[in-house]
C-alpha cells in the first residue's frame, strides 16, 4: 500500500489550489491532498468520499485542523447537494483525484486487487449494487466482453469472457485469485509488462461503480459551485476518464484550460510512488465574465 502521505501530484495540486480560500476534495481518500492543502494554509477544505472507510480515516487524519476541515460521504453524482447541505453552496477550487486509492488496494478485503486473494466486491461505497461476483458470475458473456473491451480497452476481451463463463459453468468464481487465475489462462504468455487481468479488473471496478457515469454528471456540478476564478482539478489514471475531463473543459465556454497538456509526475515522483505513473492532471479556470 502506498503511503497517504505522499498524495499523487500533490506539489502541482497546492500550487493550483493553496490561494484559494474554499476547496472541496470531492476523493478525499485518506485526506494526502486534503492535509497538503491545509498545510499550505488554505483557510476550509470540504472532503468528500463515497467510501465511508475513507471518510472515516481522513476526518481522523485531519482532526488537528479543527473547523478548518469538513467531511461528507458522496457519490460524485451528489456532489452539488451535498456541499451545498455542508455549507459549501460556493467554492474556490474542486479536486477530484479519480480510480480507486491506494487504502483500497491495499486491503484484500475490498477486492480491488489481482495481486492478492480477497473477495469479489469492488464496491468504493460498501452497500452498493452490482458487485463484482454479480459481474462475473452473473453477466451473460456477450455483455461480459463488452464491458471489457469498452471499460478495461481488453484486445482479448472475447477470450477472457468466454473462458469466464466456461470457468464459472463447473463452479462460480469466488475470489480474485480464481478471477485472476481465470483471464491470465485466456490471453497468451508474455514476459514482462503488466499483469494479464489488469485491464479486467479495471474494467469491472469501473461497471461495479458506474464510474464514468458519475463522474460525468459531477463535472458540470462541480463548476456550478464555483466562485469567478475557480478553479477545477482533476487528475485521472487512463484514458477513458481523462478524455470525459478533456472534452469537458473543451466544451464549457466558461472555462479556461491552465495548461495546453496535461501535467504528468516527474521521474522522482514514480519511483517513489508507482502508483502515480499513470496520472495526468488537467486544470482549468471559471472566468470572472462568465461567472459573474
Amino acid at each position: 500500500m502506498d503511503s497517504p502521505h505522499t498524495p499523487v501530484l500533490g506539489a502541482e495540486v497546492v500550487e493550483l489550489l493553496s490561494g484559494k480560500a474554499a476547496v472541496i476534495d470531492a476523493t478525499v481518500g485518506a485526506g494526502g491532498h486534503a492535509e497538503a492543502l491545509l498545510e499550505a494554509g488554505v483557510p476550509s477544505v470540504l472532503g468528500l468520499d463515497r467510501d465511508q472507510a475513507a471518510v472515516e480515516v481522513a476526518s481522523g487524519r485531519l482532526s488537528r485542523f479543527g473547523e478548518r476541515f469538513r467531511f461528507a460521504r458522496s457519490r460524485f453524482s451528489q456532489l452539488a447537494e451535498t456541499a451545498r447541505g455542508a455549507g459549501f453552496s460556493r467554492a474556490d477550487g474542486v479536486l477530484f483525484d479519480l480510480g480507486v486509492s491506494s487504502m483500497q488496494l491495499g486491503d484484500p478485503g475490498r477486492g480491488f486487487s489481482y495481486r492478492s486473494a480477497g473477495p469479489l466486491d469492488m464496491r468504493m461505497g460498501g452497500d452498493d449494487r452490482p458487485t463484482a461476483d454479480d459481474v462475473v458470475n452473473g453477466y451473460p458473456e456477450d455483455r461480459l466482453a463488452g464491458i471489457l473491451l469498452e471499460y478495461g480497452e481488453e484486445r482479448f476481451a472475447r477470450r477472457i469472457a468466454r473462458a469466464v463463463v466456461r470457468a464459472r459453468s463447473r463452479s462460480p468464481i469466488r475470489s480474485t485469485a480464481e478471477l485472476a487465475a481465470v483471464v491470465a489462462s485466456a490471453v497468451p504468455k508474455r514476459k514482462g509488462g503488466p499483469h494479464p487481468a489488469r485491464r479486467t479488473f479495471q474494467a469491472i471496478r469501473i461497471e461495479v461503480n458506474g464510474e464514468l457515469e458519475e463522474l460525468t454528471a459531477s463535472l458540470p456540478q462541480a463548476v456550478s459551485l464555483l466562485e469567478p476564478s475557480g478553479r477545477l482539478v482533476v487528475i485521472s489514471y487512463h484514458s477513458l476518464e481523462d478524455r470525459i475531463v478533456k472534452r469537458f473543459i473543451a466544451g464549457e465556454p466558461s472555462l479556461s484550460p491552465l495548461t495546453r497538456k496535461p501535467l504528468r509526475p516527474g521521474a522522482a515522483e514514480v519511483s517513489a510512488n508507482p502508483r502515480s505513473r499513470a496520472a495526468r492532471l488537467r486544470s482549468a479556470e471559471l472566468s470572472e465574465q462568465e461567472a459573474a
